[in-house]
C-alpha cells in the first residue's frame, strides 16, 4: 500500500510579489528573495556599508573596511521604512600642554575657511604630532569652524582686516606673534596673499623662507623645482608656504580651537599702509576661467529662460557655464563648456539646471566638493551625482532664487 503524497500548498504569485517589493510608485524594485519577518536577520545595504567605511574623500577616496554597521551605528532594515542610529559623537582630543607650537596663517577669503586653509592646517598638524605639539591658527573670525579642521590654539585677527588690504597689519601682527610665542614653525598657504605675508614676514625676520611645500615630515621638506624635478630639504625650516592641493584636509577629527586672548592685533592696528586708497577691486565673474573660479552656474538643455539665468548668476556672483548641448546652440561661448570636450572643473560649488548628466559632462565635474542639481527627472544621472537635489522645473526656480536673494540684500 503507498503513502499518501504530500500536501503541495499552492502558490500564490501576487502575494510573493508584494513580499519582494521594497519600493512602490513609478518604478517598483523587487528583491530576490521575500522581505524578512520582523525579528529575523536583516539585509544589509551597500550603500550604507560603504558610507561608513569612507575615512577621506579628498584628494582620493579611502576606505577602512574594518568598520561594519554595528561599529558606526548604522542599521539598515529591508522594506519602505529605513531605521538608522545615531552615529558616536568625535571625541574631542586637547592638548593641555603641548611641548611646542605650530602656526597656521590663514587666508580664510570671504569668511570662510576655504580648502587652502584645511590643507595648510592638516601640514601643520603632521609636524605637530611628531611631537606632542600644538597646531596655532591665526586668521580673522572665530575658531569654531577650525576645530574640526584640527586646530588647537586660536588667535582671532579683527574682522575688518577681512575687508580692508593693508597686509602690513598682517606682517606686523605675525611677527608679534613670533616674538610672543616663539613656535617652532609657520605655515602659509601658496596663494597671492599667503605668499606675500609669508615674504614680508621672512624679510622682517631675516630667516629663509621654503616655498611651495608639497611633502611635509619632522625631519624633511620637499617642493617641486622650476625644471620639475623635487627639491627636499634635510629639515624643514621655520617659515615655510605650503602648495595648493598637496596635503589632504583632516576628516573625523575635533580639536578644541582654544582662543587664545593676545595684545599683538591692537599693536599692528597702529601701523600704516605704505600705500593709501588701496582697495580690493570687484572681479567680474564671466570674467574667470572656468578652471580658477571656485562657484559656477552652469546650464543645460532644460533652461529656456536665459534672461533669467544671466540674472540669477549675476545675483549669486558665480561664472557661468553649460553643457555641450548648450555650447553648440550658441547660447554660451565656447570656452565655457563643461566636461571632457571642455573644461574640467574642481570649484568649491556647482549649481546646475536643467543638465541631465552625460558621462562626458560628469567626467568634467569630477573634482568639484560640492553639486547641487535642478532638473525635473528624478532619475537623471546629475540628480544621482549632487549633494542637494532639486525636482523642479529650472524655469520655475530660478526667478524664486532672484527674489529670495534680493529680499535678503534689502534686509
Amino acid at each position: 500500500m503507498t503513502s499518501p503524497s504530500p500536501i503541495r500548498r499552492r502558490v500564490d504569485p501576487r502575494a510573493e510579489r508584494a513580499a519582494r517589493t521594497v519600493l512602490t510608485g513609478q518604478r517598483p524594485r523587487l528583491l530576490r528573495q521575500p522581505v524578512a519577518a520582523a525579528g529575523n536577520e536583516r539585509r544589509r545595504d551597500p550603500r550604507a556599508l560603504r558610507s561608513a567605511a569612507l575615512v577621506q574623500s579628498q584628494p582620493r577616496p579611502r576606505y577602512d573596511w574594518a568598520r561594519d554597521g554595528a561599529s558606526t551605528g548604522t542599521a539598515v532594515a529591508v522594506g519602505i521604512a529605513v531605521t538608522a542610529t545615531a552615529t558616536p559623537a568625535i571625541p574631542l582630543r586637547v592638548i593641555a600642554e603641548p611641548a611646542y607650537l605650530v602656526l597656521a596663517m590663514l587666508d580664510r577669503p570671504g569668511g570662510e575657511v576655504g580648502e587652502h586653509d584645511r590643507q595648510v592646517i592638516a601640514a601643520a598638524r603632521l609636524l605637530a604630532d611628531a611631537g606632542g605639539g600644538a597646531v596655532v591658527t591665526v586668521c580673522t573670525g572665530s575658531g569654531e569652524a577650525l576645530a574640526e579642521a584640527g586646530s588647537d590654539r586660536h588667535v582671532a585677527l579683527p574682522d575688518g582686516w577681512a575687508d580692508d588690504y593693508v597686509p602690513e597689519r598682517r606682517a606686523a601682527a605675525a611677527s608679534a606673534l613670533m616674538t610672543a610665542l616663539s613656535p617652532r614653525h609657520i605655515l602659509f598657504p601658496d596663494s597671492p596673499d599667503g605668499a606675500d605675508l609669508a615674504r614680508r614676514v621672512a624679510a622682517a625676520a631675516g630667516e629663509r623662507l621654503f616655498t611651495g611645500v608639497q611633502s611635509l615630515g619632522p625631519d624633511r621638506a620637499t617642493r617641486q623645482s622650476a625644471g620639475g624635478a623635487l627639491e627636499t630639504g634635510h629639515r624643514p625650516t621655520r617659515l615655510m608656504t605650503v602648495a595648493a592641493d598637496a596635503f589632504a584636509p583632516l576628516d573625523g577629527v575635533r580639536h578644541e580651537a582654544r582662543p587664545l586672548d593676545l595684545e599683538t592685533s591692537v599693536a599692528a592696528e597702529e601701523v600704516l599702509p605704505r600705500l593709501g586708497g588701496v582697495r580690493r577691486l570687484a572681479v567680474d565673474p564671466d570674467a574667470l576661467s572656468l578652471s580658477e573660479t571656485d562657484f559656477i552656474l552652469s546650464a543645460g538643455n532644460g533652461v529656456t529662460d536665459w534672461p533669467s539665468f544671466a540674472d540669477l548668476g549675476e545675483a549669486l556672483g558665480a561664472t557661468r557655464a553649460g553643457s555641450r548641448v548648450v555650447c553648440d546652440a550658441g547660447h554660451l561661448p565656447r570656452e565655457r563648456q563643461v566636461g571632457a570636450s571642455g573644461t574640467v572643473v574642481s570649484a568649491r560649488c556647482y549649481l546646475a539646471f536643467g543638465i541631465a548628466g552625460a558621462p562626458q559632462h560628469l567626467q568634467g565635474i569630477t573634482g568639484v566638493r560640492h553639486v547641487i542639481a535642478v532638473n525635473t527627472d528624478l532619475y537623471a544621472e546629475m540628480i544621482k551625482r549632487a549633494d542637494l537635489s532639486i525636482v523642479a522645473d529650472a524655469q520655475a526656480v530660478m526667478p524664486a532664487l532672484i527674489r529670495l536673494i534680493r529680499e535678503r540684500r534689502h534686509d
